[in-house]
């Protein structure tokens, strides 16, 4: 199952139209649709799709790259964007859109896999558009390693979605 854009999806590009800028060299993990990669390379950057579900990888004029986060991934990046399955784990949702949409037990493990290396793929003054929703826990303890500004949210039901954007310390 492809993600299909959503609310979090073109709350996120609205940053990414403002942030990517003429030859920036961009990441989109977890691109999904290719929403994020689409627009950046519509902007002028050099852009890198990545995903864990082949199915994905399917998005025209983008390079892209099979990885289970940075596993695959080489090099360092201008801008790194994400838009994370955030979720917390439901039993009653199918298993397929699960790979999609749920983060972990707790719905915030692949948030802290990923900030635990993407450092390393941080050019020194890279940012890093991260989206999360309300009902991802202890975002505020797991963001404590970088420098952080909220850039947007917006209110739907039952949740809060938040655009952040991060950068090192």
């Amino acid at each position: 199952m492809i993600y299909q854009p959503a609310e979090d999806s073109y709350l996120l590009q609205k940053q990414v139209k403002k942030f990517v800028k003429q030859g920036m060299k961009v990441l989109d993990m977890g691109t999904g649709s290719g929403i994020q990669a689409i627009t950046a390379k519509e902007q002028g950057a050099e852009v890198l799709a990545v995903d864990i579900n082949k199915e994905c990888l399917k998005i025209p004029n983008v390079k892209t790259l099979h990885s289970d986060l940075f596993q695959n991934v080489k090099g360092s990046f201008d801008l790194i964007i994400f838009n994370p399955p955030y979720l917390p784990e439901d039993e009653r949702e199918p298993e397929d859109s699960k790979l999609a949409t749920t983060g972990g037990k707790k719905g915030n493990e692949i948030i802290i896999k990923f900030l635990k290396q993407v450092k390393n793929h941080l050019k020194e003054n890279g940012k890093i558009l991260l989206l999360f929703s309300s009902l991802t826990p202890d975002m505020e303890i797991i963001l404590k390693d970088f420098k952080t500004k909220k850039l947007s949210e917006e209110k739907i039901p039952y949740e809060k979605l938040y655009v952040y954007g991060l950068s090192k310390q």
